[in-house]
């Protein structure tokens, strides 16, 4: 049964966000300890020495990236074998219990039932985020936009203007400040923001700085579609400018 403020939604569609692009790793599930974890090991059994300082600089960032300054900590690996494996012991965990975070599947759900289209933008590649894809409802994404299938990852602007370009192609005349990406971490925050979205901050593991391109809310849980919708019409700051085209993924795909 749903409650006035999502029954009022639906009768106002000018309430409602046009589309919801979804960060994953501590948006929608916390797998960050899960690839802390694997990171640590990798730099202890290379004899380097794993710091604090070392696992904020790998939050939110493409996994090619995270890898090679593992390299730097000492990891003898190459950059595929370090993503392969750190990819592989999250996955298995997230297998094994998935970690999500609160309010988000009741937000996507509840997305699902007005009609808002959403889409997932992670800087986790295809193996990965299909394992959490699949563990949601059928319908809660579009297409989802994994980290590699674009040339460069979060804090550029590609996953997410490629994000928005797909979901153009699928619901007419769709304009970016209608749209609202939710993110944990400053790179996933400077993507969307450079991709033109109005942006949700939800911090999880370091915390965000205040910027006017994004509202900062403590969690999604309680949260409706009506309030990204809120977002959107508040901090939309002008008429939709289109971005310069961006570069198919590496292997000319796209979602």
């Amino acid at each position: 049964m749903s409650t006035p403020d999502e029954a009022a939604g639906r009768r106002r569609p000018d309430a409602m966000p046009a589309a919801v692009f979804w960060d994953m790793d501590g948006t929608i599930v916390d797998t960050e300890p899960l690839w802390n974890e694997s990171q640590r090991r990798l730099v202890k059994d290379a004899g380097g020495t794993w710091t604090h300082a070392l696992a904020q600089s790998l939050v939110g960032q493409a996994l090619d990236h995270g890898a090679r300054l593992l390299q730097q900590a000492g990891v003898r690996l190459g950059v595929e074998e370090i993503i392969g494996h750190t990819m592989g012991d999250v996955i298995d965990g997230i297998k094994r219990s998935v970690p999500w975070r609160p309010g988000a599947r009741e937000l996507l759900a509840a997305l699902r039932a007005a009609g808002v289209p959403s889409a997932l933008v992670t800087m986790s590649h295809a193996p990965l985020a299909g394992v959490v894809a699949a563990a949601m409802p059928a319908g809660s994404f579009e297409f989802l936009v994994t980290g590699d299938m674009v040339l460069r990852g979060k804090p550029h602007p590609e996953p997410y203007a490629t994000a928005f370009d797909v979901m153009a192609r699928r619901v007419d005349g769709l304009q970016r400040p209608r749209c609202v990406a939710i993110e944990d971490s400053l790179p996933g925050l400077e993507s969307a923001a450079a991709a033109g979205l109005p942006v949700v901050a939800v911090p999880h593991v370091m915390p965000l700085p205040a910027d006017p391109r994004w509202e900062h809310w403590t969690s999604l849980a309680g949260r409706l579609p009506a309030d990204l919708g809120r977002v959107a019409r508040q901090m939309a700051g002008g008429p939709d400018r289109p971005l310069a085209p961006v570069a198919g993924g590496p292997h000319g795909s796209t979602p």
